[in-house]
C-alpha cells in the first residue's frame, strides 16, 4: 500500500530497498543543504557570485528531488508485494 510505514519492516528485500531509498533521500538533503551554505559564502565575493547562483539552483534542483524520491520509493515498495489489498481496494 502506499505510504504505508511498514515498508520497513516487511521482507528482507523490502527493508533494502527501503533503506537505500532513505540514503538517496538524505543524500539529497545533504547535497542541497550544502548547496545553499556554500552558496550563501559565495555571494559574499562578487568573483563567486555566479558560482554561487549555480550551487542555490542545484540545491533547489535537489529539494525538489526529495519528494520525487519517496513517491518512486513508495511505488517500488507497493510493487513488491501487497498486490492483493491493492487489488481488493480497486475492487469495492
Amino acid at each position: 500500500m502506499l505510504f504505508e510505514k511498514d515498508h520497513r519492516h516487511g521482507s528482507t528485500a523490502k527493508q533494502r530497498r527501503y533503506a537505500r531509498f532513505e540514503i538517496a533521500y538524505t543524500f539529497a538533503d545533504f547535497g542541497a543543504a550544502f548547496s545553499f551554505i556554500v552558496g550563501s559564502i559565495f555571494f559574499f565575493f562578487e568573483t563567486l557570485m555566479t558560482a554561487g547562483t549555480w550551487l542555490f539552483l542545484f540545491g533547489s534542483v535537489l529539494f525538489a528531488a526529495k519528494p520525487s524520491i519517496r513517491l518512486i520509493r513508495e511505488i517500488k515498495l507497493a510493487a513488491m508485494g501487497d498486490d492483493d489489498i491493492l487489488a481488493k481496494r480497486y475492487q469495492d
